[in-house]
């Protein structure tokens, strides 16, 4: 287990493969995962010569199942804290949903030099949660819902949710992949109900407006144009409005989770990306 202990004493998990001098991609999961929801990524990208980094974020998976912390700003010191130990230069950031919040908001504050690019996967930036500025958010009623159901029966509501919407795998036609519901529900389940209830906040009503314009490093902004977890309407395609140097990338017919579901479409666009 290799961990890291934060300022206020909380221990992440994280891996870190490869040699230490080549290049760096750190991966960062989404809610309520772990750094194992990247093995894919990891492995194919440490297989072409780079160093690849992922931590469980506070609350999940391997890392301390913390009752404070539980929201984007920590969530982002933590990473900082991570890039500080590891010392890690030039790296590139790949975030997924809540993920990639934690990614723009991350590279918003970096320490110059620490980052070259960052890549949002089905992304929640700009902001999830329905407000006068986005009103094609969805209403607070859908995250309440979310609350609701972990609260009352967690593991139910983590095998609902990857067999469902996450995957698409509602869909008419839809290849359902056992192994992949059965993952999800394994990372989830590592962690927390406490930092996965506060964390459904997080990753809802955290506003990201300002870190998009701040943030003049290139972002690639990949979506599934069937996400119906993250819809692309008012997510991606409202956020690369704001990117000074984003480009987005969107996928007809992929769900939220299309990085797993089509891990050699996503790997070799991300590959591209990141040697452009």
């Amino acid at each position: 287990m290799t961990m890291m202990t934060t300022q206020d004493g909380t221990r992440i998990f994280y891996k870190d493969w490869g040699a230490k001098d080549a290049q760096t991609i750190m991966f960062h999961h989404g809610w309520p995962l772990s750094a194992d929801d990247w093995d894919n990524q990891m492995l194919f990208f440490l297989n072409k010569g780079y160093r690849v980094v992922a931590h469980d974020r506070r609350g999940h998976g391997r890392s301390d199942q913390t009752d404070t912390g539980n929201e984007m700003d920590t969530y982002a010191a933590d990473v900082a804290a991570l890039v500080h130990k590891l010392d890690l230069k030039d790296a590139v950031h790949v975030g997924h949903s809540t993920g990639g919040g934690e990614v723009i908001r991350y590279v918003a504050r970096s320490e110059p030099g620490r980052v070259s690019k960052a890549v949002l996967i089905g992304a929640v930036p700009p902001i999830m949660l329905k407000t006068p500025q986005y009103p094609g958010g969805l209403p607070m009623a859908v995250f309440d819902g979310f609350r609701e159901a972990l609260a009352r029966n967690r593991a139910q509501f983590f095998l609902d949710v990857p067999s469902g919407p996450f995957y698409g795998f509602n869909r008419e036609g839809a290849q359902v992949s056992d192994g992949l519901v059965r993952n999800w529900w394994r990372q989830g389940m590592m962690g927390g109900a406490k930092p996965h209830y506060d964390c459904i906040a997080a990753f809802s009503e955290t506003d990201f407006t300002e870190d998009l314009k701040a943030v003049s490093l290139p972002v690639l902004l990949m979506h599934g144009e069937d996400d119906q977890v993250v819809p692309i309407d008012a997510s991606a395609r409202k956020a690369i409005e704001l990117l000074p140097n984003g480009t987005l990338k969107t996928y007809p017919g992929l769900s939220h989770g299309l990085f797993a579901t089509h891990p050699d479409l996503i790997n070799a666009d991300l590959l591209a990306f990141i040697e452009s």
